[in-house]
């Protein structure tokens, strides 16, 4: 064993034992209760909050994929990352206040409170068959791809390509297991925001010293030569040949990031299980804020990779892990690996833990029949994040047989469940005389016209599935507000509100909705024909300093309301 990899494997493994010791001592002894171990206890604050969102949402695939986009594209695919923060804030002032109110540990657990059982059977079925037999084995699979590919494990082990794949896969797996079977939520988010802060470190380190290698040395010189030849490279303005074109922003975008932020429910489980709605808006925003910083920690290097290398790699997918291996120092490789683990470790334990919580809460808890045990559910929750695990450690390593076929079966699958779930629960949440009939209704339309317009119908009607997502999307809710008009409930719709968290809002939440909003638009207009992509614009300075100025001017004007308050309080 060489030194440099003795050096690797040991700094790896010295990052990844801190994290799983300081998990450990903040969990310990806090997770025997049901609410401990699914929700944290209803005590996790900004930071865990924050921190857990960013984890589980990028992975190392996706450190991968946007760079490749840039590099053999442009900056268009940004607008999955960028425009989440516009589903963040929706996220902290219409759907967190209504869920925390009624204390509710699952997103079907709020549907039959809002509707009725059948609607919560219909739902979690869909989320259990999505997160057991696509979405938790191809995490795992994509993840220790991703793994592989930057830091070539076969020739780092000395393991044939199939092995060192089985390998990966099931050190990733039993990790991350450990955290979710053995701490709960509470483990899981507290590994996420170290792993998270790790993340941050590499996604600033990677990109300067790609722009150091660029510039021969010089940091400035490297970022001269990106914004001023190329310049094509930075547009995040799509055509309709690109990634993700523009239109798209508008239309299923929108929708497809609601579902992801407002209703998945691996993704908003640490968003109720915060101490506070004050603290959940905080960390919510603060993620949204995270997302706007992704094109230029998770892209950038792929426009870098592309002014180093040219056009010449065989796959663009090459473009992050060559720019790492050349530009990354030895000494820095171990920790840089024990990163991407945990960012694979976020998504793969967030899925088991809110695949075990979904199956107690929403079918073991109401089969049974019964007052169920704090101890019971803990112990039945930790047998089938068991079997979970398991399955997934099968299924995983076979996917390198199926890959291709496989990710157009993930795709058409998320797309038979994400769309009606989110007009299931805007129509549940804002409207009170809609019955459950109309969303049963609803889930069994949208399966059969998503399936034929996917399988049937897509040479005759070839639309972008984006697109897709909007049209239906708008059909169903129109269809359930017809539903309610014609046949409403007898009585009103009445959400539980038995809130265990103070509802307090966080007082700047709205200036910090306002900064962060304005912190999307000047992106695109920086990265836009009308900023660095073209030869300027007499549009670029004042669009620039209108939302510089608005919001100087929402900060004070919103700041001198609160100190009026508290005074005329006094």
């Amino acid at each position: 064993m060489t030194a440099d990899l003795l050096l690797t494997i040991l700094s790896c493994i010295g990052f990844m034992g801190l994290v799983a010791y300081v998990s450990w001592r903040q969990t310990r002894g806090r997770v025997d209760t049901g609410a401990g171990y699914f929700l944290a206890g209803r005590g996790l604050g900004a930071t865990f909050i924050a921190g857990s969102l960013l984890l589980t949402n990028l992975s190392a695939e996706q450190l991968i994929g946007l760079n490749g986009s840039a590099y053999g594209y442009n900056l268009s695919s940004m607008g999955w990352e960028v425009t989440a923060a516009i589903a963040t804030v929706l996220m902290a002032f219409f759907f967190l206040p209504k869920y925390l109110a009624g204390a509710f540990t699952t997103l079907p657990e709020f549907l039959s409170a809002r509707f009725d059982e059948g609607v919560r059977r219909m739902t979690v079925v869909l989320f259990m068959l999505g997160y057991g037999l696509v979405t938790i084995p191809s995490v795992l699979y994509s993840g220790s791809i991703a793994v592989l590919k930057l830091f070539d494990v076969p020739e780092l082990l000395q393991l044939d390509y199939s092995t060192a794949l089985v390998v990966t896969i099931m050190v990733i797996g039993a990790l991350g297991a450990s955290y979710a079977i053995l701490g709960g939520l509470r483990a899981v988010a507290i590994s996420d925001t170290l792993n998270g802060v790790g993340l941050l470190i590499v996604g600033v380190a990677v990109p300067w010293l790609g722009l150091q290698a660029l510039g021969e040395g010089s940091v400035g010189a490297g970022l001269n030569i990106v914004l001023t030849t190329e310049t094509h490279k930075l547009n995040a303005i799509g055509g309709p040949t690109d990634p993700t074109p523009f239109a798209t922003l508008f239309t299923g975008m929108v929708f497809a990031n609601l579902f992801y932020w407002c209703t998945n429910q691996y993704v908003i489980q640490r968003t109720l299980a915060a101490r506070s709605l004050a603290e959940g808006q905080k960390g919510v925003l603060l993620s949204g804020f995270f997302k706007v910083l992704v094109p230029l920690l998770m892209m950038i290097p792929g426009v870098v990779a592309y002014h180093l290398y040219g056009p010449e790699l065989q796959s663009i997918d090459l473009a992050y892990p060559q720019l790492v291996r050349d530009v990354l120092p030895v000494y820095a490789t171990g920790f840089f690996l024990a990163v991407l683990l945990g960012a694979v470790l976020s998504s793969f334990n967030s899925l088991i833990n809110s695949a075990s919580t979904l199956f107690c809460i929403d079918v073991y808890q109401p089969f049974v029949g019964r007052s169920v045990s704090d101890a019971e559910l803990v112990r039945v929750a930790k047998r089938v994040g068991l079997v979970m695990t398991g399955f997934s450690l099968m299924v995983a390593p076979l996917l390198q047989f199926a890959a291709e076929g496989l990710w157009q079966v993930i795709r058409i699958f998320t797309g038979f469940y994400n769309i009606p779930m989110i007009a299931i629960v805007i129509i549940g949440l804002f409207t009170r005389q809609v019955p459950a009939v109309a969303a049963k209704v609803v889930i069994v339309f949208h399966i059969i016209a998503y399936g034929s317009l996917q399988f049937v119908l897509k040479d005759l009607l070839p639309v972008h599935f984006l697109h897709l997502y909007a049209i239906l999307f708008g059909l169903e809710v129109a269809m359930m507000l017809a539903i309610g008009a014609w046949r409403p409930r007898r009585e009103a719709a009445a959400i539980r509100r038995s809130a265990e968290v103070d509802l307090t809002p966080w007082a700047y939440a709205q200036p910090c909705a306002v900064m962060l909003l304005s912190c999307v638009v000047a992106l695109y207009v920086v990265f836009s024909p009308i900023g660095l992509v073209g030869e300027g614009s007499n549009l670029f300075a004042p669009v620039l300093l209108g939302l510089l100025a608005l919001n100087l001017a929402f900060w004070f004007g919103w700041h001198r309301r609160l100190t009026a308050g508290s005074g005329a309080h006094a």
